[in-house]
């Protein structure tokens, strides 16, 4: 997997963190800024001294004008927990009509690869898990450091695309796990047949900031098929008849785009992100442009 996040990209990678909007309370010291008082360097307030603080915190310039002991309070830097889900169904393995065209699952993966990578370079806590079923199918970490970043990406390498999966009942499970809250991300093409709001509903339940990356290939925003056709679904292998013409196509994307707005509104409710991406988008444009602009990475 190291070999397909081209040695460029891992490089720009180190320069980016993720943005959330919630300070955080994290389990160990880190590169992020909390509401706790702790030891970092980032001055935040003042208050009077009492019996037992260490002599070490007193501003002895203000002893010496107010005659009254105040000691400095600072700001702990603290750790992210980052949750990364990737939605491990067969249609993420729908590969588009040309050659040069990356499947979906290849893409998820880089990206899953790139977010940990960012993470673990950033000192924050990351887990990465596969889901599949009603269930999380398999899980890495959680682990801190960028130590991890290979056998993140071997493990990612490893994973494969096949059956269902319900994405509410999946989430809905990770999230009463219990786990320490914190910036959410799924990967998902989103087909999932009982829908993803109640799973983002969980997620949000236990305090996560929730993004959701929604991938689909240039074909499944505009398809280039037509006249009669038999489409068989890749996960459930059930079989539709349609017939496919200039006023079906046009309709396809006024409900795609209505479908996208829908999603949208759904993460908004929850204070999420959307960002919807294709496989077209080179990963470092989708990485360095669409991810910072949508304010998931900066």
């Amino acid at each position: 997997m190291i070999l397909l996040l081209d040695p460029t990209l891992l490089a720009r990678l180190t320069t980016l963190s993720f943005h959330t909007r919630r300070p955080r309370r994290g389990q160990v010291q880190g590169e992020r800024r909390s509401t706790k008082r702790g030891t970092s360097v980032e001055f935040a307030d003042y208050r009077e001294y009492t019996r037992g603080d260490d002599l070490r915190r007193v501003d002895w310039n203000i002893y010496a004008r107010l005659e009254r002991p105040f000691v400095k309070l600072f700001e702990e830097e603290e750790d992210l927990a980052v949750h990364v889900f990737l939605d491990g169904s067969g249609s993420m393995g729908w590969k588009g009509e040309t050659e040069e065209e990356e499947d979906k699952w290849e893409y998820a993966r880089r990206l899953a690869a790139a977010l940990g990578y960012v993470a673990l370079v950033g000192g924050d806590r990351l887990q990465v898990a596969l889901l599949r079923g009603g269930e999380v199918a398999a899980t890495f970490g959680p682990v801190r450091g960028q130590g991890n970043a290979l056998r993140l990406f071997e493990w990612l390498e490893g994973l494969e695309a096949e059956g269902t999966t319900d994405l509410n009942a999946a989430l809905r499970t990770y999230g009463f796990a219990g786990g320490r809250a914190g910036l959410a991300v799924l990967i998902s093409d989103l087909f999932s047949p009982t829908g993803y709001v109640e799973g983002l509903t969980a997620l949000a339940a236990r305090g996560h900031e929730v993004a959701l990356l929604h991938l689909l290939t240039p074909d499944e925003v505009d398809p280039p098929l037509g006249g009669d056709l038999r489409l068989v679904d890749v996960e459930t292998g059930e079989i539709q008849e349609v017939t496919v013409d200039g006023g079906m196509r046009n309709l396809y994307r006024r409900r795609l785009a209505a479908w996208r707005e829908e999603i949208r509104a759904a993460c908004r409710a929850r204070d999420g992100l959307y960002v919807p991406l294709t496989t077209a988008t080179p990963l470092d444009r989708a990485l360095l442009h669409d991810l910072r602009r949508a304010r998931l990475l900066r």
